[in-house]
């Protein structure tokens, strides 16, 4: 039984862990928790903890420290937090070797090397090629990030790709992005601000070494149902680049992919007049990614639907979901879409709690402050668009007989000076350029076919003098690039 003691340090506890057990916590707005260990070893999510460093957490984050071994930790400051020995752990590291089964074998083929021996011996020796499903607030994103940070601290040079198709996630970016990236170090856990880490260009310099640059889509929605039509176009357009990615590169091929996804996936529709959007972008998913696993965490249904529809083309696992999972409510989501925006324009820091100083932290867990650009540019500099309309009711809601006049993946130029824009305190995401020369001219639906480059916000806007204001990640000419507009809002506090 693990038990708690007092230290006699002012706001500092330690806690001893017995094996396979793990420390749950939960912070309030506005506090944060510095945590090292003592003796022994431990992880967060998958993602090792260094022996006598400490590691800041903040923004109400909701996290897990866990040993296999056994091991003592410190804390400062810690809020609603508790010691648990039922965890799922187990279940997800037997996963993890079978993941790792399939990644040495795939690789001993392309190398030309014997297949390891094993009742595996006459299977196809594919890389592992993993789907996560559940429904809301099942831990698929733990799930995920275990499995990733796994593969990397095997010692084996992994590199698998992490994909998030969950817009409400945020990912490595802003919230409302479906995205790709190679992962080839843990990913760490300090805030849901960052659920995935920090990219390469929103982060400051002490940490530009260690982000990543993945590869964004922009859907702009939280909610899946607000266009179908368009995730399932943007997560076929990542899996085309994820392939193309993977294809000249065989140890990252091997390293397999792992595709995190959103709990409406898991979600029946609400009434017998709403289209089931979710099987066909599960479909999108497994059909993209040449899915050969799905993991279901925590569904019964699920899985044995899941089961009836794949279970003849490849594996299909039910695995438990933690017990440590935190239900979260809208208003919540709310406050981390926000926080997500400002990180990204602005970075993050999180203040040590009381009584720890900001240099017995060093600047391991320091995202530090950027400095944002303000720019004054005119009406006429960027194209704005919007895909589809602002508001569209689903088709089933259409009168008998009645067509669209605007489908929901038509681009649609926006009048700065019309009222009815939306463009003030509108996040807009600004489209990488074509790579090819004679790809410069695009019309119609092929915009959706690039990716982003980085997004902005609108501050404010001058009708009389036709000019607004925008706030980038950094300093740059907008001169005849296109930015496209989502359902995202934000100003500054």
């Amino acid at each position: 039984m693990s038990v708690a003691s007092d230290t006699g340090r002012s706001n500092t506890r330690e806690w001893a862990l017995g094996p396979e057990t793990e420390y749950r916590f939960e912070l309030d707005s506005g506090t944060s928790l510095a945590i090292r260990v003592l003796k022994g070893h431990a992880e967060v999510f998958g993602a090792e903890l260094a022996d006598g460093k400490y590691y800041l957490f903040g923004h109400e984050c909701k996290a897990a420290v866990f040993t296999w071994q056994g091991c003592t930790i410190e804390m400062r400051t810690p809020s609603t937090e508790y010691v648990s020995d039922e965890t799922p752990m187990n279940a997800y590291a037997n996963v993890h070797l079978a993941l790792e089964k399939m990644r040495v074998r795939a690789l001993s083929t392309h190398r030309g090397s014997p297949l390891p021996s094993g009742p595996e011996q006459d299977v196809d020796p594919e890389p592992p090629r993993v789907l996560v499903l559940g429904p809301e607030n099942s831990g698929k994103t733990t799930v995920c990030k275990i499995l990733t940070n796994y593969a990397v601290r095997a010692g084996q040079g992994w590199s698998p790709m992490y994909v998030n198709t969950n817009p409400s996630e945020g990912g490595w970016t802003v919230p409302g992005t479906v995205s790709a990236v190679p992962v080839t170090a843990p990913l760490g856990t300090a805030s849901p601000a960052n659920p995935l880490g920090s990219a390469a260009t929103s982060a400051p310099s002490i940490l530009s070494s260690n982000a990543l640059l993945p590869l964004v889509y922009w859907y702009g929605h939280p909610e899946i149902k607000r266009n179908p039509l368009l995730m399932d176009r943007l997560i076929r357009i990542l899996g085309e680049n994820v392939t193309e990615r993977l294809e000249g590169d065989s140890d990252g091929r091997a390293s397999g992919v792992i595709v995190d996804t959103p709990s409406s996936f898991a979600s029946s529709p609400s009434s017998t007049s709403t289209p089931d959007h979710r099987q066909t972008l599960i479909r999108a998913c497994v059909d993209a990614f040449r899915i050969n696993v799905i993991l279901v965490v925590g569904h019964e249904k699920l899985n044995v639907e899941m089961k009836r529809t794949y279970g003849n083309r490849m594996t299909v696992v039910k695995i438990p979901k933690s017990g440590g999972v935190v239900e979260l409510d809208v208003q919540y989501r709310q406050r981390i879409h926000a926080q997500q925006l400002h990180t990204y324009f602005y970075g993050q820091t999180i203040a040590p709690p009381r009584g720890l100083s900001a240099s017995a932290i060093g600047d391991a867990d320091f995202d530090g402050h950027l400095a944002p650009s303000s720019s004054v540019i005119p009406f006429g500099e960027l194209t704005f668009l919007r895909i589809g309309e602002k508001s569209m009711a689903p088709s089933s809601a259409l009168p008998i007989g009645a067509t669209r006049t605007v489908n929901e993946m038509q681009p649609i130029t926006l009048d700065p000076t019309s009222p009815g824009s939306g463009l003030l305190n509108a996040i807009i995401a600004l489209l990488a350029l074509p790579t090819h020369p004679e790809e410069t001219e695009r019309y119609d639906e092929e915009v959706l076919d690039l990716p982003v480059s980085g997004f902005l916000a609108i501050t404010n806007m001058d009708l009389p003098n036709r000019k607004l204001t925008i706030l980038s990640p950094s300093p740059g000419t907008f001169t005849g690039r296109t930015a496209v507009m989502g359902s995202f809002e934000w100003s500054e506090p």
